[in-house]
């Protein structure tokens, strides 16, 4: 990102519950509040992912489901990678989700075969990578 950007990287889905119901009221779970408030002070959030036995990750869609009843993704602008060996099968499966989250999808890439497509350093050696994260770069910063 620009150095004009100031962004956050969420580590603490293991913090959240799984999903209850009956704990999503007036007072949910401290992990769930603050995950909410980040999502809720973001302008915009990227959700990059791998793919797990051609799944989303748990932890990932459990905190999704967090989301559902307070509304806290609703037209809140969108970006998905899916960076795994195929990929294929979580990001539509968390582009449905989104879309039933009511999120403006700004951007979403699928990249399979990740693992050739960076060095040994965690640099981008692939061209059309570089080219895809560079398209939602600048849809973001528009």
């Amino acid at each position: 990102m620009p150095a004009e950007i100031n962004y956050s990287i969420y580590e603490d889905l293991a913090q959240i519950p799984p999903f209850d119901p009956g704990l999503d009221n007036e007072h949910p779970p401290q992990p769930v509040v603050d995950f909410r408030h980040k999502i809720n002070n973001a302008d915009v959030v990227i959700i990059c992912t791998p793919e797990y036995a051609f799944g989303v990750p748990g932890q990932l869609k459990n905190a999704l489901d967090w989301t559902v009843s307070n509304s806290t993704l609703v037209d809140k602008q969108v970006a998905l990678i899916t960076a795994s060996s195929v990929g294929d099968s979580a990001h539509a499966s968390l582009l449905k989700t989104l879309g039933a989250l009511n999120t403006n999808m700004i951007a979403d890439l699928l990249v399979p075969f990740i693992r050739a497509k960076i060095d040994s350093d965690g640099n981008i050696i692939d061209k059309d990578l570089k080219v895809g994260l560079g398209i939602i770069r600048d849809t973001i910063l528009k």
